[in-house]
């Protein structure tokens, strides 16, 4: 079609050469699409006749916005309109596509397939993508993807051609609040909140629009075929927070978003490090403070979300994607075995069988003998030399195409020998033979230069040392350099043969030695220019013996695993491998042969080297960079050599194809023979059939395409042998997909849409003999309608892999066996790797490779296949065509397809998720299997083979090791993963008691229950009786002991900053007693907050309190730099708390008067602040006495991890049996030191801090733990200094020093620090132990002493603030390896050390004395055997009163409170935990010489995530997690609707974002048998955490919902 009025025909050659060569480069995705139309026009504008066009006003250009999006690109010119309507033709006659895949049936089926699909209109969430992610280079530095190591002026001009136009900008007012996050890179466009869909409407032609109109940011491309929850982008929105704000956390204070404002950042926790911790309740938490409530208030997030909110649009249509799951019906029940984990889905009854006979094995003609053939292969070329020196033996062609140099048969003899000399001779010193036959030499050499490669390798074959022809190695990087490596060492080479041009070339070190490539033996390199050989003398002759089965030569092959290795083939079997070739080709003396394919190894090697040599043929070399730059040029070298032969692949005859459009005067008439070398892909017979249609009116006729197939191990395996003149041409076979996939020959005839059409390779080679025999397993000769694995006997294959003789067995010596397993005979077969079968009149066909194979759920399937059926997936204009890989990976039980291709540069986000969601579609429909991963890389970045080829292996390397960094993914585990255990179908509830007890007896379990020792009134008893108090004690004590120093504070430095004694801490609480009496509104028994820093101020301040009567309740005061986020905390604990007033230090009553504190809270209603710095000094009157013990003490408050902030009363008389029980467990008496290093606002910490010092007298050493901030070595050196035996700690400040210190313990150990003097490190938490961390804190500091035994924990929960404790006696804590299968079914099963599923639990300390443990169900509450996993409920006289409600919700506190047994004991009052954990007997003694019962939690009830019937504990995935990349910092998992979701925080660059989301869902897989539905990649520090270094996890979960977090990137998984 004329382009506005171009008659292309008659345009000039030259012009229609570059023409057709700017198409090439086009389809080969060497240059842009806007930079071909750009070249394109400007080598049309001389001939265009123009017609008047209106121009585009100047002065409407705008610049870029940065939102800009390619939906805006403006208006075509007249070339890209022609350029679509061209490529709208060409795309049905094939212009555009590569036709090693081309097949117009292929490309109708998948049409058909899509067509089917969008009927059942499924819609796919888009993922969501921070802008930043791939900031791809700016485009003018942007190579498009070369397959060529190409020069670099050809590069440069690509680049310039390349320039992308700005797009106009998006008007101002139309930007939408998601317009920040969707902050674009030029042209690149993303829409996160767009309907991406899958229709397949061909997309609508753009009409031309004036620029001087605002464009709508995101236009659908494609009809929405649901309609969207949301607005769509472009419609000034109405402020959808509205929804939102009643349902945000109770603090966040939203204001509607401005139109350019960028949304505030409501957590205030996404600081790029981590930042304060914080403690903030989730937003359920004003409403009563029970754990009960709890549950009911977390679950309303789920449909409160706000509707403008993409994620959650995102995770519905999820949903609604995963509600027709493609499982196989489950059965019954779940057993609970290894071998049980997988589901097996049952055969399918309709599976096709092979139902022939067993095959006979096929024999090829007798090789005939001719009278004039060579003894050797080396004697015909010195034939050739002697008689026939003047014929030409090599044409090389310079870059342009045109020849360089001939090699006449007389020069390739004579340099030949003069090197064979000069190796056997020359190469060391006088006399010293550093080369002697059959040693191994390699040939680098580079592909444009043959003619040194052919006197390389006959030099060798003349000086009998073993060529090893190599690729050029390019760098230090090159895909597979050190498999190359393998190969050189496996076969013993220390020599490389090379030129001087391209020994230059070759990457150097600084000091300009040749680089050691890594993984490669010390190589000596020889340069073989004439200039350096030495003339032979007259006396030399070279040795030519008969061929023997020395090895000649060996050729590299790369298997699929990507290992290298060398196949040797003897002297004998080269010959006769060329003079089968001769008879199978008809070869005659003096032909010319025109070779395209690469001269180093395969066809190009045995036919272009050779078996041309001993036919005297003048071969003529294209090499592939003049195929890159001239496409054209084999076809002209036929034509102008008229040659009879062409050795060519499916590639030159597409790209042939591609730019002969202008060609008129070319004949391939003088043709007898084209061998297409990669004739055994299936997809081959489409190109043949293309090349003939264009070709046949130049004199191509259709008996000369030869398809044959050949291995490195079989060598010719099969080539069909040149047609007479008009003889009917060989029949194709047309099979069905299906049929195949499970190994079977079906002639398709139902489903035209999933038929593949296979040409014959021809016939066996001459003397040849070939089996069929199964693929796997023995090697069973197939039935006769069964695909298998061709095999040959011959004397012309290779003998074996070169210095491996493990693998060579079972490739090169294969005895076929029958049905029965008996041998067939004694000859030996070699395996060819080529899958296919013989059909009808002896005819091979190969319907595959087997490094191609992917075995998926026991089918098989080609990974050529699937390119196909992707590249037919229309219009490709999202990715390279060839540069796509296929391969599999191995993930729970079974492979698993994944596809990895590069992405153009111009391609937008929506038209990428569009391709991609259709390939899945078309692969599933066409093939059957579902697809696992779908990856998009940048242009250029996948690595390549010497050819320009992906390197598969690297690829899939790259993929499992997360280093490929894809620009796009699609991972759909849902709809492949088939094999997933069966869920767990939970017991009915309806028990009874007694069927329990009989069946735990039966099974000879003990009730799972455990307590520590008595708690006696031995020593103190007089302290108790006359103290129950602790008010009483600290009076008692100033008045006895009133000098004894209590407290010691330090600072950053160490230094001391305060100190208390017994009598100054008495009259510190008595000033502030005497002030809060004087407040006359405050009366005894009311709340009074206590703000404070750590220090002695707070302990005072309770004190204080203690003696006034009113109950202290303990608050973590705002952090001055995160009022926002830390305020509305303190606020809620006032308000709950119904506070009559605050008690605390002059600073921070500044703060909660500020201006910034206005911003948060209403600073205005206050109760009233008492600032305790400088009171006056008074004393009360009285000291208040409680009338009884149950009176409450204190209030504790706390975050719990899943958001709830709960209080509870604490009474005098549980102070003192918590303070008492302490002391015995931790021997504490008043000469006694320990150091704290805790936060001192809650649990265990604040007793420690406030409390057991006053009771035991001991002194207390107080280290704030923010000041290790500023002095990480604070801690560890005051234990030094002191020489402390008792120290606790948190698991911040442990993570602190681990991190921090770990790799500075030499310096420690210089400045005198030693921690030999601790006996006992305890870490004090509410969670499960975290071994990984207090083993790797134990490690890390023996060598300052430390003593492996000294680190422990302590559990303690909101109802029991300290249950376990490891004290100063006893067995040490120990550590068991349980089963994680079991556990998720809440029975514990203990296995070895390293059993696969195996977890370590380390025991939570000791018992406290006075304490008593058990476990029990929590459905049922009845007892549980100690092989279960259940609630842990206790006993003690130190719990809590109950939870500190408003409104005093009795039923609630006696259900965590005071709860019986419903069978068993059912007199004792239990207090439920909310922890699960088990109780294990151990071989330790106690201290009484009884057996040790050790508790392990496990972790909270309230955290559990229940899938699939199963329970699960979010740290074990989270750990799982954080081991799949090095780049995972932290991690938090938890569940919405039934989806996994996983929030991986990235500590490496945003590039590696994509990378981790395969790892994450291949990890959890693997390790949970789950599948992760939603991966969240977000900037470190977003992950909320406690003051207790614990996750927020429902924290995340709601700022997830209410797309809080500014994810990098949010993938859904299929």
């Amino acid at each position: 079609m004329a382009d506005r009025g171009v008659d292309l025909s008659a345009l000039p050659k030259e012009v229609r050469d570059q023409l057709a060569e700017l198409d090439l480069e086009l389809s080969e995705g060497d240059i842009t699409q806007k930079g071909y139309e750009k070249k394109r026009t400007k080598l049309l504008a001389p001939y265009i006749i123009h017609t008047p066009v209106e121009p585009p006003r100047q002065n409407d250009v705008q610049p870029p916005a940065p939102s800009s999006s390619s939906s805006h690109a403006p208006p075509p010119s007249s070339s890209s309109r022609y350029r679509e309507r061209r490529s709208r033709r060409t795309h049905r006659g094939g212009g555009t596509r590569d036709d090693r895949y081309r097949s117009d049936v292929h490309t109708e089926a998948v049409q058909a397939a899509l067509a089917k699909h969008k009927e059942e209109k499924m819609a796919l969430p888009m993922p969501t993508k921070r802008r930043s992610t791939y900031v791809q280079s700016p485009i003018e530095t942007r190579t498009p993807p070369d397959s060529s190591s190409g020069s670099e002026d050809e590069t440069a001009m690509r680049r310039q051609s390349s320039v992308v136009a700005p797009p106009p900008a998006v008007h101002p007012n139309l930007q939408s609040p998601d317009a920040w996050i969707n902050r674009t890179v030029q042209g690149s466009s993303t829409s996160s909140s767009a309907s991406s869909t899958l229709s397949h409407e061909r997309e609508a032609r753009p009409q031309p629009q004036s620029h001087a109109q605002p464009q709508p940011q995101y236009k659908p491309q494609y009809q929405p075929l649901y309609q969207p929850q949301y607005q769509p982008q472009y419609q000034p929105q109405e402020h959808p927070h509205a929804a939102a704000v009643t349902n945000m956390m109770a603090h966040s204070r939203i204001a509607p978003a401005e139109n350019n404002a960028p949304p505030p950042d409501v957590t205030a926790m996404a600081t790029q490090s981590r930042g304060p911790r914080v403690d903030l309740p989730s937003n359920a938490v004003v409403r009563g403070m029970s754990r009960g409530q709890s549950r009911s208030s977390m679950m309303e997030t789920a449909d409160g979300v706000p509707v403008s909110s993409r994620v959650s649009t995102k995770i519905q249509q999820l949903l609604n994607t995963l509600k027709r799951p493609k499982r196989p019906p489950l059965s019954e029940f779940f057993t609970d075995d290894a071998e049980e984990i997988v589901e097996v889905p049952t055969p399918d009854p309709n599976t096709p069988k092979p139902e022939g006979r067993q095959i006979m094995p096929v024999k090829g003609e007798p090789l005939g003998v001719v009278s004039n053939w060579p003894p050797a292969l080396q004697a015909a070329l010195a034939r050739w030399g002697a008689t026939q020196g003047k014929s030409p033996a090599l044409t090389a062609l310079d870059i342009t195409g045109k020849p360089l140099y001939t090699l006449t048969y007389g020069k390739l003899w004579s340099r030949s020998v003069k090197l064979a000399y000069t190796l056997l001779n020359k190469l060391g010193a006088k006399n010293e033979q550093i080369l002697k036959p059959g040693d191994r030499v390699a040939l680098v050499y580079p592909n444009s230069d043959p003619g040194m490669f052919w006197v390389a390798f006959y030099g060798c074959l003349l000086a009998e040392v073993i060529p090893v022809p190599i690729e050029v190695p390019l760098s230090r990087k090159d895909a597979g350099i050190s498999q190359v490596g393998f190969l050189l060492g496996s076969c013993g080479v220390g020599l490389a043969l090379t030129s001087e041009i391209c020994l230059k070339g070759l990457p150097k070190t600084p000091a300009g030695e040749i680089m050691q490539f890594k993984g490669w033996p010390r190589m000596k390199w020889v340069v073989t220019d004439s200039k350096y050989l030495t003339k032979p003398s007259k006396d030399w002759q070279p040795h030519i013996p008969t061929a023997n089965t020395d090895p000649a030569y060996i050729e590299y092959k790369a298997s699929k695993e990507g290992t290298v290795v060398g196949v040797a083939v003897s002297k004998v079997a080269m010959l006769t491998h060329c003079q089968a070739l001769t008879q199978a080709c008809n070869y005659c003396e003096g032909e010319t042969l025109v070779n395209v394919l690469d001269f180093k190894k395969d066809m190009g090697l045995w036919h272009g080297v050779l078996t041309a040599v001993m036919n005297r043929i003048h071969t003529i070399s294209v090499p592939y960079a003049v195929m890159k730059a001239c496409p054209l040029s084999w076809v002209q070298r036929v034509h102008v050599n008229k040659a009879r032969v062409g050795l060519v692949k499916c590639r030159d005859l597409h790209w042939a194809m591609m730019a002969h459009r202008d060609q008129r005067d070319i004949s391939l008439a003088s043709l007898r023979m084209l061998i297409v070398a990669d004739g055994a892909n299936p997809w081959s017979v489409s190109s043949c059939d293309a090349f003939l249609n264009v070709f046949q009116s130049h004199g191509l006729k259709p008996e000369v395409i030869c398809p044959c197939a050949t291995s490195p191990e079989a060598m010719t395996v099969a080539i069909r042998r040149p047609g007479v003149p008009g003889a009917p041409l060989p029949a194709r076979a047309i099979l069905s997909m299906s049929g195949l996939s499970h190994g079977v020959i079906r002639v398709n005839t139902e489903d035209k849409n999933s038929a593949l059409t296979v040409q014959d390779v021809g016939h066996v080679m001459p003397g040849a003999l070939m089996c069929i025999v199964k693929p796997d397993g023995p090697p069973q000769l197939c039935k006769t309608d069964e695909i298998g694995e061709i095999i040959v006997n011959s004397r012309a294959g290779g003998n074996m892999y070169y210095g491996l003789p493990g693998v060579t067995k079972n490739t090169f010596e294969v005895i076929p066996v029958n049905h029965n397993g008996v041998p067939i005979g004694e000859i030996p077969f070699v395996r060819s790797g080529l899958l296919g079968f013989v059909g009808p009149g002896s005819l091979i066909f190969v319907v595959g490779k087997i490094e191609g194979l992917l075995m998926v759920s026991g089918r098989r399937h080609n990974a050529d296949d699937l390119v196909a059926t992707a590249l037919a997936v229309e219009p490709v204009k999202t990715v390279y065509r060839g540069r796509i890989a296929v391969f599999s990976v191995t993930v729970f039980y079974d492979e698993r397809v994944v596809i990895v291709a590069e992405q153009r540069p111009d391609a937008s986000e929506e038209d990428s998720f569009q391709w991609m969601s259709r390939v899945l579609q078309a692969i599933d429909s066409i093939h059957q299997v579902g697809i696992y991963c779908l990856a998009l890389v940048p242009a250029n970045t996948l690595p390549k083979t010497p050819l320009g080829g992906i390197h598969i292996s690297d690829t899939k390397q790259f993929f499992l090791d997360g280093s490929l960094h894809p620009c796009n993914i699609l991972m759909c585990p849902h709809t492949c993963v088939t094999n997933l255990p069966k869920p767990r179908q939970k017991q009915p509830v309806g028990v009874g008691p007694a069927s329990v007890m009989v069946g735990n007896l039966v099974a000879g379990k003990r009730i799972a229950q455990a307590a520590g020792r008595d708690l006696g009134m031995i020593e103190d008893q007089d302290l108790v009786r006359k103290h129950q108090y602790l008010s009483e004690a600290l009076h008692w004590r100033a008045q006895t002991d009133p000098d004894h120093i209590l407290f010691v504070l330090l600072n950053a430095k160490g230094v001391t900053v305060g100190t208390a004694t017994c009598v100054q801490l008495h009259k510190r609480a008595e000033k502030i007693a005497a002030a809060l009496m004087e407040k006359g509104s405050i009366n005894t028994g009311e709340n009074v907050v206590l703000l404070y820093p750590p220090g002695i101020d707070l302990i005072a301040a309770f004190y204080g309190c203690l003696y006034a009567g009113v109950v202290p309740v303990n608050v973590r005061p705002p952090h001055p730099q995160n009022l926002a986020a830390t305020l509305p905390t303190v606020r809620m604990i006032i308000d709950v708390s119904k506070a009559a007033c605050i008690l605390t230090t002059q600073s921070l009553m500044r703060t909660l008067r500020s201006k910034e504190a206005a911003a948060s809270v209403n600073i205005k209603t206050w109760p009233p602040i008492i600032d305790t710095d400088d009171l006056p000094r008074r004393r009360p009157p009285q000291i208040y006495k409680p009338p009884t013990a149950e009176m409450i003490a204190y209030l504790d408050f706390s975050v719990s991890t899943t958001g709830m902030l709960t209080g509870v009363k604490i009474s005098h008389a549980a102070v003192s049996a918590l303070c008492r029980s302490i002391k015995l467990q931790c021997e504490l008496y008043s000469s006694r030191q320990i150091a704290i290093c805790l936060d001192p606002y809650c649990g265990l910490g604040f007793v420690l801090w406030c409390l057991a010092s006053v009771y035991s007298g001991h002194q207390s050493i107080l280290i704030p733990p923010f000041e290790l901030e500023s002095c990480l070595s604070l801690w560890l050196s005051t234990l030094s200094q002191y020489r402390i035996r008792d120290t606790f700690c948190s698991y911040s400040v442990m993570e602190l020093c681990t991190k921090g210190l770990g790799t500075q313990t030499e310096l420690l150990k210089a400045r005198g620090v030693n921690l030999s003097c601790v006996r006992s490190c305890v870490v004090i938490a509410e969670e499960r132990p975290r071994l990984a961390l207090t083993h790797s804190f134990s490690k890390l500091f023996k060598d300052v002493g430390l003593s492996p035994r000294a680190v422990s924990t302590a559990f303690g929960s909101r109802v029991n603030l300290a249950i376990c404790l490891q004290g100063t006696t006893g067995p040490d804590p120990c550590t068991v390896y349980v089963d994680m299968k079991s556990l998720r079914h809440d029975r514990v099963r203990l296995v070895e050390r390293g059993a696969p599923q195996s977890l370590p639990l380390m025991e939570s300390g000791k018992i406290l004395p006075g304490v008593r443990v058990i476990i029990v169900n929590p459905e049922t509450r009845g007892p549980l055997g100690d092989s279960h996993l259940g609630e842990i409920w206790v006993n003690s006289p130190h719990s809590a009163s109950g939870y500190y409600t408003i409104y005093g919700e009795e039923s609630l506190q006696a259900n965590h409170f005071n709860i019986k047994l419903s069978f068993g004991d059912p007199q004792t009052l239990w207090a439920r935990t909310g922890y699960l954990g088990f109780v294990k007997r151990t071989e330790l003694l106690d201290a009484s010489g009884d057996r040790h019962d050790a508790l392990f939690v496990v972790g909270s009830l309230d955290e559990t995530l229940e899938l699939r019937g199963l329970r699960y504990h979010p740290i074990d995935i989270e750990t799982s997690v954080s081991r799949a990349h090095r780049s995972i910092a932290e991690s938090a998992v938890f569940t919405w609707t039934n989806l996994l979701v996983v929030v991986s925080e990235l500590c490496g660059s945003e590039q590696d974002a994509l990378d981790l989301v395969p790892l994450i869902t291949n990890v959890v897989l693997e390790e949970h048998h789950l599948i992760v539905g939603v991966v969240v990649i977000v900037d470190p520090g977003v992950i909320p955490i406690n003051s207790r270094g614990e996750k927020q996890r429902m924290h995340l979960r709601d700022s997830f919902l209410a797309d809080q977090l500014d994810p990098i990137y949010v993938a859904y998984n299929m």
